[in-house]
């Protein structure tokens, strides 16, 4: 568990470090911030899915951790 931690992490660093490189323009930034919004809501939610108070709440974080991560796939 605690590689993927850190592999969520590092996601989300990795997709700030591209977005630092995208041309500022009116266009760009709206994709920018939801690049950077879902990309580190996989790690956020993925955290708070090691919390989870039951095997329900658990199975619903990691769902939440696909969306986003599906999101920031189209985003890419």
């Amino acid at each position: 568990m605690q590689d993927l931690k850190l592999r969520t992490k590092r996601f989300t660093i990795d997709c700030w470090h591209l977005c630092t490189k995208i041309p500022k323009s009116r266009e760009l930034d709206a994709w920018v911030r939801q690049l950077i919004k879902c990309s580190s809501s996989v790690g956020v939610n993925y955290r708070a899915s090691q919390r989870a108070k039951s095997t329900a709440d658990f199975i619903n974080k990691l769902k939440i951790v696909e969306e986003e991560a599906d999101e920031s796939v189209y985003w890419l």
